[in-house]
This record gives C-alpha cells, structure tokens and sequence, in this order.
C-alpha cells in the first residue's frame, strides 16, 4: 500500500480483540517510532510498554473509560524535557518530537495490521507517580494498541482548499 492509503487505514480505534499483540510487531512500531526524526535530533522521548496484567490496572485508573479496558497492550509515550531542543525564543520542541515519534508508531501499527488511539485526556500526574517517570519527564500520550474489534468510520476531514495556502 502506498502512504496515502497507509494514513487512511490508520483511524482512532475505540474496541480491541483480547488478543495479544505479538513482540516482533511491537519491536517493529518501537522500532519506526525511534527513527523519528526529532529538532537537533535530541530525540526527547521514552516509550514505556505497558503489557503486564498489574501494570495495564494501574494505568487503567489514569484513564478509566470502558473502551480504554478493551486493550490487550498500552504504550506510554514520555517527554524528556530536559533534553528537548529549545528555540532562541523560549519555545519548546518536546511535544511536537514525541507527536512525530508517536505518528510512526501509529502507522507503523496499521501498517503491521494493529490499531491505535492518542489519548491525551489523562491524569499525567499519576501516571508519572505509578510508573516511577523522573522528575524532568512528562506523560505526553497513552496509545492503546490491539487488534481491532469495531470498524473505522468516516473521517472526517478539511477540504485541502482549506488547509493549504500556496504563497
């Protein structure tokens, strides 16, 4: 499949099968997520597998929603503030390297078959405390991933005169 189809096959995926993801496409995602590329190449991020019964319920009280429970497999995406690139104005490039490590990751998984979700809306504060994050990092984004039980719907998206200016 080409890129184009790839972005369309990736989708927020809400239901997953209780099956368990297999460790050579975990490797694999990892894998494309750490070839990101990254401002400076500071590669500011950690990822965290959360694949264990004990540590899956822990990470389950950080989000508790039905749907999240339906994951057989969490990753933990991290920003490492104090080695993200900082721009002469003061702006802070972590969020938008793990943005990008966190999208490889995604397609990668569709690619390989799996689905994912972003989940933002969490308790970063207590998934940093229950999982023992260091002080200069921050849980940017938890990303189920699982082979998926539901169907995509349409995506909706902006016509590309809307999005794309030509100067």
């Amino acid at each position: 499949m080409n890129f184009l189809e790839l972005t369309k096959k990736r989708y927020s995926c809400r239901t997953y099968q209780a099956r368990e993801v297999e460790e050579e496409k975990m490797a694999y995602v990892t894998e494309c997520a750490r070839m990101a590329p990254s401002a400076v190449n500071r590669q500011p991020w950690r990822l965290r597998i959360v694949s264990g019964d004990e540590a899956k319920d822990s990470l389950r009280t950080c989000y508790d929603r039905e749907w999240f429970r339906t994951a057989p497999a969490y990753i933990i995406a991290s920003v490492l503030h104090d080695e993200q690139w900082v721009r002469a104005d003061g702006k802070q490039h972590g969020d938008i390297d793990v943005a990008i490590a966190v999208e490889h990751l995604c397609l990668a998984a569709a690619e390989q078959g799996l689905a994912t979700c972003w989940v933002c809306n969490f308790d970063a504060a207590m998934c940093k405390q229950l999982f023992g994050l260091d002080e200069n990092e921050e849980a940017a984004v938890l990303i189920p991933i699982g082979y998926a039980a539901d169907a995509p719907k349409e995506k909706m998206r902006k016509s590309r005169n809307e999005i794309v200016r030509i100067i």
